[in-house]
């Protein structure tokens, strides 16, 4: 996969320094990846794909100011986020050592003054409501409203990131949306009103 040439024929909008930034992003996590085990993602064309699946739904979420990824790993999809939409403040929570390590680590290294790392689980954190929630492979999506209640309100986003279970696990108070690509399913939720 070319990642630039996939990203620029969806049309999707990014920084001038979002692919310099992720070639920076990448090289570290391959070296870190060796020492720590950071993610599955092992080779380069691995990576670009989960990049590629992280930054998608740039194309279609509205404008939005503020973003809380539960349990972002290595850094999927928050930081690729974050490195796609510098104007949005992305609070990353990560619970293992390592891997918040290494966010931290990347905040620093490609100066994000819009991401704040925070080492902890969802659920030790204090309230705080965000436009956006996201996640990708921490659990099923009843769960993760439960550990989202307290950052959400009513204006609030839910994207998560699923695989072609998601359709068992749409809940029916909410409205929704699934937007499908070639490998993930986005299961997009909102308050009904």
């Amino acid at each position: 996969m070319n990642l630039k040439k996939e990203l620029e024929k969806e049309q999707i909008t990014l920084p001038d320094n979002f692919f310099s930034n992720i070639q920076k992003y990448k090289e570290n996590l391959m070296k870190w990846n060796k020492i720590h085990n950071l993610t599955g993602a092992k080779d380069s064309q691995t990576i670009d794909e989960f990049i590629y699946d992280a930054v998608y739904p740039v194309k279609f979420l509205p404008k939005f100011d503020s973003l809380l990824d539960i349990g972002t790993g290595a850094g999927f999809p928050g930081m690729i986020l974050a490195l796609a939409l510098p104007d949005t403040e992305v609070t990353l929570a990560e619970p293992l050592a390592k891997r918040a390590s290494f966010l931290q680590f990347i905040k620093a290294d490609l100066e994000l003054p819009n991401v704040k790392v925070i080492k902890k689980r969802v659920q030790e954190m204090e309230d705080e409501i965000f436009d956006v929630v996201t996640s990708r492979a921490v659990t099923d999506t009843e769960m993760l409203l439960k550990l989202s209640q307290n950052f959400r309100d009513e204006d609030t986003k839910i994207l998560f990131y699923k695989g072609e279970n998601v359709y068992n696990e749409i809940p029916k108070d909410m409205n929704h949306e699934i937007i499908k690509t070639k490998n993930r399913h986005y299961l997009l939720l909102w308050s009904k009103k």
